[in-house]
């Protein structure tokens, strides 16, 4: 299994879940995140004073697939997030060793899968 972590601009999100959902992988998790990467700080003027913004906020998208997945995911990812300029994120490729279902105690790949309609409480 392994664990993508990327790093993108908000305006990015949505198309990439859109697309994730329809190709089958209907879990991600989202954190809202601020950093700074190798572009300088951002001027910007606040009721007329002159702000350097030196850290910019960006979403943290978290999805865990099975190996055969993984080149899936990023490409979709990079569909989306790319635009050739500076801010456009980065993506981690991370291997997982090991995953448990709380719910029902299934491990491995099984985790991965989705419900079937009838596991799903009305």
């Amino acid at each position: 299994m392994k664990k993508i972590e990327a790093y993108v601009r908000h305006e990015a999100f949505e198309p990439i879940r859109a697309e994730l959902l329809d190709r089958g992988f209907p879990s991600l998790s989202i954190v809202e995140a601020k950093g700074s990467g190798r572009q300088e700080g951002i001027v910007e003027r606040y009721r007329g004073s002159v702000l350097t913004v030196n850290v910019r906020p960006t979403l943290k998208l978290e999805v865990v697939v099975e190996d055969k997945d993984k080149s899936l995911v990023v490409e979709t990812i990079l569909k989306y997030a790319r635009t050739g300029e500076v801010g456009d994120g980065k993506i981690f490729v991370l291997p997982v060793e090991e995953a448990v279902r709380i719910r029902t105690g299934e491990e491995g790949e099984a985790v991965l899968q989705a419900h079937s309609d009838e596991e799903i409480p009305a």
